[in-house]
């Protein structure tokens, strides 16, 4: 039986050096020069997918057996490279679109549990008071532990108007919590705006899909004519709004930093193994516009725009485009970056289809702000820290750093991030102040950081007259 295993399994080494070399991966290796194949690896996994066949308690289908393979390779590099089976690609593609169906959560897996990133602004999900950091144990009475995010992101999915029951795990609680919500269709509007004062407009980005730069330039517009209406000279001061934007889509992240920016500066670079990895983003339509054939919509810009005095608010739940805004205009020395810490997302995914169904989404670069500055596993560092409440309070918040495997930065060590000190001077986590912090309407009154922003946009009139 064993000499027959050996060549079955000798067989199967073939067969999957030969799929290895067909599909994409080869388009990678031809790019850094084909590496050869781990034979002796390649044969312990035949064996593997044998005695399975051979001997697992029930019968398993090739495919179901290779697919679990591949997904197993993607989700031990990193937490964001995966396989992406026909439902996951049609929903990625969808979502990036603005429109999908659940309850409206950025999700990871950690411990073979699921962890909320961030909870999407105005969904069910955020409505239904589910917070970063959550670590979601069961799905309705189904526990969590044993499937994977593809499973679990399948079952919160579901038609709108039916109901799922979330029990999670909350640093700071003694027990589980249940939550149950009713799922609805997602559409994220991503682009916010209000005059918040006279002369002072606001808007905030939720998540950067193919309509948001577009979007922006509309809400832009709309500020500075509501200001003329208003019979104003011209807003004195705009404030950007990036906090919990999970990020989204390259292009729309570079569309958005170019609306503020000269022609032609950087907004971001890249560096990975292979050349097309090796990038550098910069302020002109072929790169917001990914070479399409479409009307360059900053031209309909205020010229305005690119020098009324600015404040871009972060916090820990703004990652990847977000940070990339933020970082390009920091160092550019555009706006006055404030908030807290962010969530430190610097990686490229690259999404490369197996088939007209399926793709695998793969890490294949780290971002870089224009200065050289790696994002990863760091974030942007506010150049005023601004906590979420006048006491010093922010919500305690899942960071890149925080996830299992992540990749490391690149270029820095990395160093946990200090202890906040409370009013005694004894060493604070953060998760007691998290329990003091009340919702709040973004830009409104209560809005403690919006509001400093503001004063300081007032403070900067004043210099400048």
């Amino acid at each position: 039986m064993r000499s027959k295993l050996q060549q079955v399994g000798l067989v199967f080494v073939g067969l999957v050096a030969g799929v290895m070399l067909s599909v994409n991966f080869s388009a990678i290796a031809q790019k850094n020069g084909a590496a050869p194949l781990p034979v002796e690896e390649l044969r312990s996994f035949a064996d593997v997918f044998n005695a399975i066949k051979q001997g697992y308690v029930e019968p398993v289908e090739d495919k179901q057996l290779i697919t679990h393979a591949i997904s197993g390779m993607l989700a031990n590099l990193d937490p964001h490279s995966a396989y992406l089976d026909a439902e996951a690609f049609k929903d990625l593609q969808v979502s990036t679109q603005g429109e999908f169906g659940g309850l409206g959560i950025e999700v990871g897996m950690e411990d073979g549990l699921v962890k909320v990133v961030a909870p999407i602004e105005d969904t069910p999900a955020w409505r239904a008071g589910i917070r970063s950091g959550d670590l979601i144990i069961k799905l309705d009475d189904t526990p969590v532990k044993g499937m994977t995010l593809n499973d679990a992101v399948k079952k919160m999915r579901g038609k709108p108007k039916t109901s799922i029951k979330l029990t999670v795990l909350r640093k700071g609680e003694a027990k589980p919590l249940e939550f149950t919500i009713e799922r609805d269709k997602i559409k994220v509007q991503s682009v916010k705006s209000k005059t918040v004062e006279p002369g002072y407009g606001y808007l905030r980005v939720t998540q950067f899909q193919e309509e948001t730069a577009p979007d922006l330039v509309r809400h832009i517009d709309k500020l500075y004519k509501a200001d003329a209406d208003a019979k104003g000279s011209g807003l004195k001061g705009l404030v950007l709004d990036l906090r919990n934007d999970p990020g989204g889509l390259l292009h729309g992240a570079v569309g958005v930093a170019a609306a503020f920016l000269p022609p032609n500066s950087v907004v971001v670079t890249t560096d990975g193994r292979v050349e097309d990895a090796k990038r550098k983003y910069v302020a002109a339509s072929e790169d917001y516009l990914r070479g399409g054939n479409r009307e360059d919509y900053l031209k309909k810009l205020p010229e305005a725009v690119k020098s009324v005095p600015m404040v871009v608010l972060v916090n820990g739940g703004s990652a990847s485009a977000s940070e990339i805004v933020a970082g390009a205009l920091q160092d550019h020395k555009r706006a006055i970056v404030m908030g807290t810490q962010t969530f430190g997302k610097g990686s490229v995914q690259t999404v490369m289809p197996l088939s007209s169904k399926t793709a695998i989404k793969l890490t294949t670069a780290r971002y870089y702000t224009p200065s050289g500055r790696s994002i990863q596993a760091k974030g942007i560092t506010p150049d005023i820290v601004v906590e979420e409440s006048a006491n010093g309070g922010s919500r305690e918040r899942l960071r890149e750093a925080d996830l299992e495997r992540h990749l490391a930065n690149g270029k820095e060590e990395e160093k946990p991030a200090p202890a906040r000190k409370d009013k005694s001077g004894k060493q604070d986590d953060g998760a007691k102040d998290d329990q003091h912090l009340a919702p709040f309407e973004p830009a409104s009154k209560n809005d403690y950081q919006a509001m400093q922003a503001l004063n300081l946009l007032k403070a900067l009139q004043v210099v400048r007259k």
